[in-house]
């Protein structure tokens, strides 16, 4: 591949088509094997494989000439508020400051267009310059989030009974006690059946990693887990915690622990041998119990934040 260059073009795209798409990827795919990680979000990257919606915009950055895409911004609209990621082909890293000013200025006018909203930047483990690239763009630090890591397995007992999720039976039960468990929570709270639905549709979704504990005839918690094949041939899967939660009824009881540990008990039986998840920095509580279970905060993500005004008409 010749020397990239950032000068070029910005297209704005509500919505993409599959050529589209198979270009975005191929530079997500190099940023995935630089970075170790997928770098767009569950949310974000089904948009972009649906080709947009409602809230959605594409931020295309062509460099000169036809090579590949220099950067990719993405904004996507979760419940009543807007999610932004961006993505800098890793030549071009170090031209974030101006590469970077672009794509945020280009979203921030996407969701003034529509009517204006909160907006998240999410950044994984962001360095000074995201620091100073996000002041200068008017957003300030809100949530922080925790990626912790432990090996597998954990040598501890499972001392609660879990199933399997089952699809079409459990899905309205599921749905009331996430969004009871999630009131108020920016992205996990307010989902609906078609929110549901397409996680469900994913190519990773396994129900027998959809663990659902029971207690007085109802569904009292569950540990969703999801694995996450290797970024490059030398690398392991890892399993993940994907979303866990203790219907409030049932708090008190040590569910979370117990529910932690079956995740964690699914994803050994695999073969798996790393396991991660991820908790808001500010969740003491259940930081706590997840440092006593042997998990250790291995990155910090960092959401900027800022308010929109909806664009003049």
């Amino acid at each position: 591949m010749g020397t990239l260059t950032a000068v070029g073009r910005i297209e704005i795209k509500p919505a993409m088509s599959d050529a589209d798409i198979a270009t975005v990827h191929e530079l997500l795919d190099a940023a995935a094997v630089a970075d170790g990680r997928y770098p767009l979000s569950d949310h974000l990257a089904i948009d972009l494989a649906d080709g947009g919606g409602s809230g959605f915009t594409g931020i295309v950055m062509h460099g000169s000439g036809n090579g590949p895409l220099t950067a990719y911004g993405q904004v996507s609209r979760a419940n009543d508020a807007y999610a932004v990621e961006l993505v800098v082909h890793p030549q071009l890293r170090a031209e974030l400051a101006t590469i970077g000013d672009e794509l945020l200025a280009a979203a921030t006018d996407a969701v003034a267009d529509g009517g204006g909203g909160d907006l998240s930047w999410w950044v994984f483990e962001p360095t000074e310059d995201h620091h100073r690239l996000a002041t200068s763009a008017g957003l300030a630090v809100g949530r922080r989030l925790h990626q912790m890591r432990r090996g597998l397995p954990t040598g501890l007992d499972v001392t609660i009974e879990t199933r399997a999720f089952v699809p079409g039976v459990d899905d309205t039960e599921w749905l009331a006690v996430n969004n009871r468990a999630f009131a108020g929570h920016g992205e996990q709270g307010g989902w609906t059946a078609d929110t549901l639905r397409t996680r469900l549709a994913e190519p990773w979704f396994d129900p027998e990693g959809f663990r659902v504990h029971e207690r007085e005839g109802r569904m009292a918690g569950f540990c969703w887990t999801k694995v996450h094949p290797p970024t490059a041939p030398a690398d392991g899967a890892e399993g993940e915690i994907y979303v866990i939660a203790v219907d409030p009824d049932f708090h008190g009881l040590g569910l979370g622990t117990q529910l932690t540990l079956a995740g964690l008990e699914h994803l050994s039986d695999r073969g798996i041998s790393a396991a991660l998840l991820y908790v808001d920095a500010d969740n003491a509580a259940a930081g706590a119990v997840y440092r006593k279970l042997g998990f250790e905060v291995a990155a910090t993500n960092v959401a900027f934040v800022m308010t929109v005004e909806g664009a003049s008409r």
